[in-house]
């Protein structure tokens, strides 16, 4: 009974100590699954936290870029605008300086200027349809209406298509010719010389035509020199946008044309001169060279054209004297359209009507005789 009774406590010690070591194994598993649960609730409290500070930070920059974003389309809206703006004023400021406008479709210029169905309006749409059909005329390039208007669509021509010097401008020094004339031809009269709307200098007339000579000279030199199109068509539009300086090369035209006046008046008692010569003496109003420069040179880029005068009863050759002058002097025929005179033979004319073969050909187109424009061919 003893050992029984002792091996029954022994198996109770044995289990109570196995039940026992469980507790406590149970126990530390427990505390175990507790820490794991502490440090990952620990955890992720952390990156929950840092997370909502990330996440500010981050909704913070998204608005900044936004902001940002929005103010500089804003501001390059706004830029756009501004430099399409002052792009529009500079355009607008240098096409109303320029003296002779870009091209325009020919046919389209006349339907803008020659609206309605009067008898005129028909007839200059006509003309301007003959040329645009039988003469190869596509466009054109409006020169400004002032008194200096056939002077500025001559020379611009000879400048843009680098037509050089006459062959007389050559063979001398034309900077000499105002003293030339003051001194040695003794034609003290040249204090009267008026340039355009200045009407008297005085004795400062010597030293401004001498000026005006200079420009003349360096300007043709230079764009003449230039063989790229492009290039020449460009020095061509800043020199014709400056008045002062194209103004001075119209002065210089003008003196020109009144020295071969001179030079034709001293000559035509000993030997035959030109045609032309004998029709500008023939007129009442330029029967010597002063009175040609009173009553015509002084008066051009001032009251009236270089062709344009004051009697219309003329016939066509002597109204249209200096003209032929112009062409003569600078060797170039002047073929001008004359849309008022169209279907009668004057519609299309020559200036000079005797030219040389090898002299450049230029082209005008008038309405009125007054004012005029440059046509431009296209095949």
């Amino acid at each position: 009974m003893q050992r029984q009774h002792d091996r029954w406590a022994s198996k109770n010690r044995n289990h109570f100590t196995e039940h026992k070591n469980r507790s406590r194994i149970s126990s530390e598993r427990s505390v175990g699954r507790h820490e794991v649960w502490s440090w990952k609730t620990a955890s992720k409290e952390s990156l929950c936290l840092m997370w909502q500070k990330v996440k500010v930070h981050l909704m913070l920059s998204m608005s900044f870029l936004t902001a940002l974003f929005w103010y500089c389309r804003r501001l390059y809206s706004f830029l756009a605008q501004l430099l399409k703006r002052w792009s529009n004023y500079l355009q607008r400021q240098l096409i109303r300086n320029l003296s002779v406008l870009p091209e325009v479709d020919l046919l389209g210029y006349s339907g803008r200027e020659w609206k309605g169905e009067t008898k005129q309006a028909k007839q200059m749409r006509e003309a301007y349809e003959e040329l645009f059909r039988s003469c190869h005329i596509k466009y054109l390039r409006q020169v400004r209406r002032d008194n200096y208007s056939v002077i500025r669509a001559v020379l611009f021509q000879i400048f843009s298509q680098g037509i050089p010097f006459p062959s007389w401008m050559k063979e001398r020094d034309i900077l000499k010719l105002p003293e030339k004339l003051l001194y040695s031809q003794g034609c003290n009269w040249i204090q009267q010389y008026s340039f355009g709307p200045e009407r008297y200098t005085g004795p400062n007339a010597f030293g401004k035509l001498r000026k005006c000579m200079e420009a003349l000279k360096t300007n043709w030199a230079e764009i003449s020199a230039t063989r790229d199109h492009e290039e020449r068509g460009s020095m061509c539009n800043t020199l014709f946008s400056d008045e002062s300086k194209e103004y001075k090369l119209y002065e210089a035209i003008k003196f020109i044309m009144l020295y071969e006046v001179v030079e034709a008046h001293e000559q035509i008692r000993n030997k035959p001169v030109h045609n032309l010569f004998s029709l500008l003496f023939a007129r009442d109003s330029s029967s010597d060279p002063l009175s040609f420069m009173m009553n015509h040179l002084n008066s051009i880029g001032d009251s009236i054209c270089l062709d344009q005068e004051v009697s219309m009863k003329m016939p066509v050759l002597q109204f249209h004297v200096e003209l032929f002058l112009l062409g003569y002097l600078l060797e170039v025929k002047i073929r001008v359209y004359r849309l008022h005179r169209f279907n009668t033979e004057e519609f299309q004319v020559n200036y000079p009507d005797e030219y040389r073969r090898e002299w450049n050909e230029i082209s005008l187109l008038t309405e009125d005789d007054h004012y005029y424009h440059i046509p431009l061919f296209r095949t």
